[in-house]
């Protein structure tokens, strides 16, 4: 116990700041107990004080009261544990008051061998009977399930969510309505056991390695020291000492979020010797200071004493591995590997890239400002938020993928940049669609200091290396914003024999974006720029004969290109307009804005989803309910190809060799390519067992 601190001391801020993920134990206002997985990208969990944290709670349920947290770093055996209470609940927000934390030892990482690559699953046991056991994916997911979080309350109401781990299933199925977990030697604290002798209500939310979804469980605990049972559960003929007896009343298999985020399975997520203190050094630092402040003098000089001697942490580390190693093979463990620093040895599962095999992986930003710019249109103006900030490089009109949390969930659009590339500031427009998720958001929440992350360049709606000599813009309400780019990227940077021209169509005058800017740069170079506006409530809808005179007037040249963004009822008549002038369709570009995320397509029940390069195995894995493929491939570390991951620009298209996907409409496969068997893996979803083939189409 001496071990345990009241407040966060800077080693254990500097573990939330490298930490990913977390398991969260808490109880509804009804009582019910809940175990889930939290976090997403490093630092997830912000520090406001020594005593006092908050994230992201995606959940339907309002925790109240006592809550425990365990803090995992990938590739490390050792957890930072967080007991406290809610002292704040603001949307997805959840801000704890911190009561006690302390290094909990690595047994149940090495155990579960939670970081190397996983090993065959056990068969499902065969359950009989209808209970919650009995749910699809449920007996799958335990049977290759070695690691779990368990979540325990006393008398008081105080939470603890303590880590469990065991070689191949940590739970195992008695009945459709009864688990057993073993309770391996070298549990000291008994902080559960003690528990469940004052309240037997508990959660936990079980991983298995390489999957993205989490078993959530809740039922009700007993103790046993049934000899026969507990000989079941014997390694080389030692058998645990006690074992947990769970009378289930709720199991359910759902993708998670935060573990999905987080690429913890991916080998490039394990964390590198020095990025974060020593977790049992942390560990003897608080073992040292509460020795002296209890009134252990000698003991903590001469705590102190030693760990100031250099190299004494390594050697500590050795010690202690050693220690582990031996106190596991006596209790029938012959395989376990710790590694140097607390780091456990992991062999890569797939040849992938830290992001998944992403051209473009995530980038934190901050919000610089939030610009008005019509009633409906604000511009967000965004800085990179890393150490060392870099430029914006990109083909003018390319878009990016902003991703907010929005309600404790990822939330994706995309939107084309509007500034021109090669600043240290990208700007995005954005305007208000009316029940838009994350255009509300930009509009009423976002301010200056927020973060966000972008994705990207994506898109091939731009003008290339060499932009033309002469551009003809058609644009209507923010199908601008490229263009917008794109002017202020050619008046900046092309010769003085350039010509662009725009027609422009709004509804209003107060709803022309850019105004004031188009007027501008139109002025102090009228031979390069000219734009006309045409604004519906006094000039009427812009038809095919209002195109058709608007470009003949222009008398263009024959090399000119064409690029057409707005809605898709003025992109046809444009379309057909510059066909009947003979305009060759390869001078003609178009961007139309396809995503159909968060439109509800989902899948039920876990599939499998085999994929394959050329006809070589790639990797197998589990897509889970209300997850995409290319959610489950990237989570699990797969090569999977892909860009904007909303359906915009076709990076993601693969070929479907056998099975069934379903996919949100609209998007911009073709006809053609529908018809071929391809599909996009940022919106597909399983609905039998698949194989992709992901080999550029």
């Amino acid at each position: 116990m001496l071990k345990q601190i009241s407040a966060l001391d800077e080693g254990c801020r500097t573990v939330l700041a490298r930490c990913p993920i977390a398991a969260l134990g808490y109880r509804d206002a009804d009582g019910t107990s809940r175990t889930t997985f939290v976090g997403g990208l490093p630092g997830f969990a912000r520090v406001h004080s020594p005593t006092r944290i908050s994230f992201a709670l995606p959940e339907s349920g309002d925790p109240h009261g006592p809550v425990s947290v365990f803090f995992l770093l990938p590739g490390v055996g050792e957890t930072l544990r967080v007991n406290g209470s809610v002292a704040a609940r603001e949307g997805a927000q959840t801000a704890v008051d911190i009561e006690e934390a302390y290094v909990h030892c690595a047994q149940a990482v090495l155990r579960s061998r939670l970081w190397q690559p996983p090993g065959p699953a056990e068969p499902a046991a065969a359950i009989t009977g209808d209970g919650p056991l009995s749910r699809p994916g449920v007996a799958e997911f335990l049977a290759a399930a070695p690691f779990l979080a368990l979540s325990t309350w006393d008398a008081s109401g105080g939470s603890d969510t303590s880590p469990r781990g065991d070689r191949r299933a940590v739970a195992r199925i008695l009945d459709s309505r009864t688990l057993v977990i073993p309770d391996r030697r070298g549990n000291k604290r008994a902080d559960t056991l003690h528990n469940l002798l004052r309240d037997d209500r508990l959660s936990f939310a079980a991983l298995v390695p390489g999957r993205s979804g989490v078993l959530h469980v809740r039922g009700r605990g007993t103790i046993t020291d049934d000899a026969a049972l507990l000989e079941t559960m014997a390694l080389r003929g030692m058998s645990p000492q006690l074992a947990l007896l769970i009378d289930v009343e709720h199991a359910e298999v759902a993708g998670n979020d935060a573990v999905a985020r987080s690429r913890i399975w991916s080998p490039g997520a394990h964390l590198d010797r020095g990025a974060v203190p020593d977790l049992m050094a942390l560990a003897g630092g608080h073992l040292a200071a509460n020795s002296a402040e209890s009134g252990g003098g000698s003991r903590a000089f001469l705590l102190k004493a030693v760990g100031a001697v250099p190299g004494m942490s390594r050697l500590l580390r050795l010690v202690m591995n050693r220690a582990y190693r031996s106190g596991l093979r006596k209790e029938g463990y012959e395989d376990v590997e710790p590694g140097a620093g607390g780091r456990l040895r992991a062999v890569p599962r797939h040849h992938s890239a830290d992001d998944g095999g992403a051209a473009h992986p995530l980038r934190e930003v901050r919000v610089a400002e939030v610009r008005r710019e019509t009633p409906s249109a604000v511009t967000l103006v965004l800085e990179d938020a890393a150490e060392n900030p870099g430029t914006f490089d990109f083909r003018p009109g390319q878009f990016f993928t902003l991703v907010a949390d929005i309600d404790g969930r990822p939330v994706r659009r995309a939107y084309s940049a509007s500034s021109a590339p090669g600043s240290s500031r990208l700007e995005v427009t954005v305007k208000h669609v009316e029940g838009g998720r994350f255009s509300t958001h930009a509009h009423r929440s976002l301010r200056p200091g927020d973060r966000l992350a972008v994705r990207g360049p994506s898109g091939s709606f731009h003008a290339g290396p060499h932009p033309p000599v002469e551009s003809v813009f058609i644009a209507a309400g923010s199908g601008v914003t490229p263009m917008m780019s794109m002017i202020r990227a050619q008046l900046a940077t092309r010769p003085g024999h350039s010509r662009t021209t725009l027609l422009y169509s709004n509804s209003s005058a107060d709803e022309v974006i850019f105004a004031d800017e188009l007027t501008r740069l139109a002025k102090d170079d009228p031979d390069r720029l000219s734009v006309t506006h045409v604004l519906t409530d006094q000039d009427g809808r812009l038809d095919a004969e209002g195109v058709r005179r608007w470009v003949t007037g222009l008398v263009p040249a024959e090399d000119a290109h064409y690029y057409i963004c707005g809605p898709a009822p003025l992109m046809e008549v444009v379309q057909g307009v510059l066909t009947g002038l003979g305009v060759p369709d390869e001078l003609v570009h178009h961007e139309s804005y396809t995503s159909a995320a968060d439109t509800g397509t989902v899948a039920t029940v876990p599939q499998e989803m085999t994929v394959e390069e050329d006809g070589r195995l790639v990797g197998t894995v589990v897509v889970e309910p209300g997850q995409t493929l290319l959610d489950a491939g990237l989570a699990a570390g797969l090569p999977m190809p892909h860009s904007c991951t909303v359906g915009n620009c076709g990076d993601c298209m693969v070929r479907l060799r056998s099975g069934e996907v379903t996919q949100n409409e609209p998007n911009c496969l073709t006809p053609r390519q529908k018809a071929d068997g391809y599909v996009l893996t940022c919106m597909g979803c399983p609905r039998s067992k698949v194989t992709l083939d992901i080999a550029d189409p």
